[in-house]
Order: C-alpha cells, then structure tokens, then sequence
C-alpha cells in the first residue's frame, strides 16, 4: 500500500517496512524509480522510515545475518580468486572479467549457480572448478579478511538484548567455519544455515526459514542483515525486514531487491537511529 509523508510518497510492504526508500541526512533518495535526484524530507518522513521499519518487531527475538559482504567484505577475496581461475580456463576468451561483471553474474549466488554459469550444462566440471575457486578464496582469507566496521558494535548490542542469532549464507561450509572463526564469532551464532543443506538455496526463502526454525523463533520478532541481491530477496520473500548493507553491490540493484533500507556499514547513523526506535518502542 501506498502511505503519503508530507511531498514523500512511501512505498509500504504488507509488514509494515517502508521499501524503496532510504534516509541519507535530511533527503531521501529514491532507489527505483527517481535516479540520483534527491527530494526533501520533512521531519515526519524521516519519523515514518525508521518507525515502520523496526518498532513493529517488538519484542525483537532474533537477529539472522549473512556471512559473505556481510560480516566482512570479503567479495574483493572472491573476486580475484575467480578472476585468476577464469582466466586460467580461458573464459571470456581469456579476457579478465571486470568486478561489474562479477556482482551481476556470480556475487551471493549458489555454486551450482556458479558451477553452470562457467560450465553449461556440465555441473560437474563446474562444481569441480567452484571447489578450487573456494579453495583459493580461503587461502586469501586466512590472511587477508577483516570485520565490517561496527561489526563488533553490533554484535555487542545484540548480545547486551539477549537476542538469538544465527548465520544464514549459500557459502560452502569451510568458507563459512573459515570466516566465523577467523572473525572471532566462533561463540556468537547460536546457529549456522547453509544453503547446500537446504533444499532450495537463496534467493529462495527456505535457508531463513530454516534459520527462523533453528533458533524458535518469529518472522514477526526477527530482522535479517544481507548483502546481496540474491540474500536480499531470500530474506523478504521469508517475511521479515532486511537491512541491505551496501559493501560492494550497486545500490540500485540492492534496492530493487526491497530491503527496509540500506546502510554503508554498521557505523552507519541510519542503522543506531532505528535500533534506538526499537529500544523506545520496547519500554514503552
């Protein structure tokens, strides 16, 4: 449905979070449809954007967050892991792909998405290509990954609210074990989602469900952190709110997946001004 804000015309989702709109400072730019330009935002649409988005979910229960780009920027790893390794079997003729080519074609999707987009329809070879890719890809981690900024932030307030929390990503599993515990978050998830476990990989909603079931806890009580589009779309199409961060990936591409709204990093204003709604709209 659609709500009017004073000039703002907001597009609001069936749960109760404002869609294709984001704050920045006094403006809010419009991700869909208006381009770069920007349009005033008076006080009681900068009120609207944070209040839809969050305080609907108290009580919260739980937090479900992405790995890759979200808990570190690790794209840039996977990036010239796969370039190298394109390169090495001649794809594209031998041309190196470009880093736009890479967030279309293969950031936050499934190996086997992967596996046939290098191998049409010999999975196989693919998936054993995908395997020294992400074998690559770790060697570059082991030495190079960091936390977002404002990660450790963040997980401090959720620890502080005593939420559940778990980790919800299509990397294989020795990526995921590899980050979490190279990140020092061994202890944090109380548990982790892969995509090959599931039936169904994102952008299909079934690995937050399945995180939703792990943890016992409400789509109505529970928010998502995500990267990419693909994440994006799973956690929506599971019924709760994404917060998009926007590590690597267009920004206009992110928002036409619908994320609440869309944060540079956990530092970002935007992210403390709606977790402070929530915090109001809990002791209230």
């Amino acid at each position: 449905m659609l709500r009017n804000c004073g000039q703002m015309r907001l597009d609001v989702a069936a749960i109760g979070v404002v869609m294709p709109f984001w704050g920045i400072k006094n403006h809010l730019r419009c991700g869909r449809n208006c381009g770069p330009q920007f349009k005033t935002l008076c006080y009681s649409a900068s009120h609207c954007l944070s209040k839809n988005f969050l305080t609907k979910l108290a009580p919260l229960e739980a937090v479900l967050f992405d790995i890759d780009g979200t808990l570190c920027d690790s794209d840039p790893l996977h990036y010239d892991a796969l370039r190298e390794m394109l390169q090495e079997i001649g794809f594209n003729g031998g041309i190196p792909i470009t880093e736009e080519f890479f967030i279309k074609n293969f950031a936050g999707k499934h190996s086997n998405d992967t596996a046939l987009f290098v191998f049409p329809g010999d999975l196989e070879r693919g998936l054993k290509f995908v395997e020294e890719k992400e074998a690559m890809f770790r060697r570059l981690a082991a030495e190079q990954l960091k936390p977002l900024s404002g990660l450790d932030k963040v997980m401090k307030w959720i620890e502080n609210h005593g939420l559940k929390r778990a980790a919800v990503t299509n990397a294989p599993r020795e990526n995921a074990e590899l980050i979490i515990s190279k990140l020092g978050l061994s202890y944090f998830f109380d548990a982790v989602i892969l995509g090959d476990e599931c039936e169904h990989a994102k952008p299909h909603p079934e690995p937050y469900l399945k995180g939703l079931e792990a943890l016992k806890a409400s789509k109505n009580h529970t928010f998502v952190f995500e990267d990419s589009v693909s994440g994006i779309k799973a956690g929506v199409a599971a019924g709760m709110p994404v917060i998009g961060l926007a590590t690597r990936n267009p920004e206009d591409l992110l928002m036409e997946a619908k994320p609440a709204f869309l944060i540079k990093d956990y530092d970002d204003p935007k992210l403390w001004a709606a977790l402070e709604e929530l915090d109001n709209a809990g002791t209230s």
